[in-house]
Formats: structure tokens, sequence, C-alpha cells
């Protein structure tokens, strides 16, 4: 399986994740699973309907919140939040490297107060994932 970065409690970020892996995760305790990706992205990644009906199957509520780093809208980062927010308990995003992923959740922290631009370097390093989009994407948006 791919490996997990855990963020908090509540919340994990990961690179592509196989099929077989989502009953592996709701063995692991896992409420939910995004994905970040959109279709054809790659040629080897599964398709959304395929990672769908993986969750169905392995009793995961599954959401597909797609997104290019230029593309992310306020919209796409309150999807994000709202399936933490109703799934009661853990989470694994995804997409290709685990990027987008946390970028969607830091824009939310900001968003919400929680966090401050200036501390998304900060947040993201010891992750291993650089933030500088979410910044960008925040100073582009007024924040």
């Amino acid at each position: 399986m791919t490996a997990l970065i855990q963020i908090n409690d509540d919340f994990f970020v990961a690179g592509q994740i196989a099929l077989q892996d989502f009953a592996t995760l709701a063995d692991q305790g896992f409420k939910a699973v995004i994905n970040n990706r959109p279709d054809g992205e790659e040629a080897s990644q599964p398709s959304s309907d395929e990672e769908a009906a993986a969750a169905a199957a392995a009793g995961l509520r599954y959401a597909h919140v797609p997104v290019t780093g230029p593309s992310i809208t306020e919209q796409d980062v309150r999807a994000v939040q709202a399936v933490l927010a109703e799934a009661g308990g853990p989470v694994l995003a995804h997409c290709r490297s685990g990027t987008r992923s946390l970028t969607l959740y830091a824009i939310g922290e900001v968003l919400d107060g929680r966090m401050k631009r200036d501390e998304l370097f900060a947040f993201g390093a010891p992750f291993g994932i650089d933030l500088r989009g979410a910044e960008a994407w925040l100073a582009r948006n007024g924040h």
C-alpha cells in the first residue's frame, strides 16, 4: 500500500492508492476516502467510478473532488471539509503525491482562521509537502 502521511488524528494524505487498498483502509478504521485526481490524469490510475465501487464494497464513504493546482476553487476546499466533518473518523485524501490533498486542507485551515498564511511552509515541511501552491491560491483570492 502507498505510504500514508498522518496530518492529524482524523486526516491523512497519500499518493495514488490501489483498488485493493480500500478494504485495508476500512480494516484500519478509516471512514472515508477523498480522491483529488481528475480521471485520466495517468493511464494507470483507477477511474473515479472504480474507486467508488471499491469504497462501497469496503463500506467506506467516497468523494471525488478532482482538482489541478490552478483549478482549485473554494467550493473544492469546502467539499473536502464537508467530508471531514461528516465522516465520524479518519479520512484519507489522495492525489498523485498527496500535495493537492494537503493543499485543499491547508487552504481551508487558513480560510477558517485556524492557521495563518505565513504558517503554511512550516505546516507542510514536516510532511515533505511544499504548500507554495496554497500560498499562491490564497494570495490570488485575497486572503
